[in-house]
């Protein structure tokens, strides 16, 4: 027998559940070669985060050379140097106003939270490290889920609540019906 008053209280928080913003039943545009360019857009922007290591790594080399090898005990900032880099890298370019990589800028593609919001620093770079992360682990299995799902999302774009789609330029153009390059 409970008495009055006596039901325990209910603590805790609302949870505001937002719809997905993007469908790819209603707005198919915004997923046309997206899964394609986002390839192309990784081997860019490996690039562009491999170069400057690669100008580092051969500045300790030479330095190296001048200390008769003394030098070369910096070679141990090469790997923190690098994640650094990357995540500094992936944040600020996810973090700007285009919402995407150098690479995926040039691949007319942008990266949103799953209900639309535009990416941020932040977002960016814990996307990145759920990157590398995944990819070190589940290598070929990353790849498939972007096959059985109809937005093109990958493992880890899933974990962090991101999506990656056509930028508004791109998508306007193939709603038009033209074809695009």
């Amino acid at each position: 027998m409970t008495m009055p008053g006596s039901e325990p209280k209910r603590m805790g928080f609302s949870v505001d559940l937002k719809p997905h913003a993007y469908d790819p039943a209603t707005q198919p545009e915004l997923f046309v070669g997206v899964r394609e360019r986002r390839i192309f857009a990784f081997v860019i922007d490996l690039f562009l985060i491999g170069v400057p290591l690669i100008f580092v790594a051969l500045f300790i080399f030479m330095f190296g050379l001048v200390t008769l090898g003394l030098g070369w005990l910096l070679f141990w900032l090469m790997g923190p140097l690098s994640v650094i880099w990357a995540l500094i890298y992936y944040g600020l370019t996810f973090g700007s106003a285009a919402s995407a990589t150098i690479g995926m800028r040039m691949m007319d593609i942008e990266m949103r939270t799953w209900y639309g919001a535009p990416a941020y620093f932040l977002l960016g770079s814990v996307h990145a490290i759920a990157y590398w992360v995944t990819v070190s682990f589940l290598t070929p299995f990353i790849l498939v889920v972007t096959l059985v799902n109809d937005r093109k999302r990958l493992l880890h774009d899933m974990l962090v609540g991101t999506i990656v789609i056509n930028n508004a330029a791109r998508a306007s153009m193939l709603r038009a019906g033209a074809r695009p390059l």
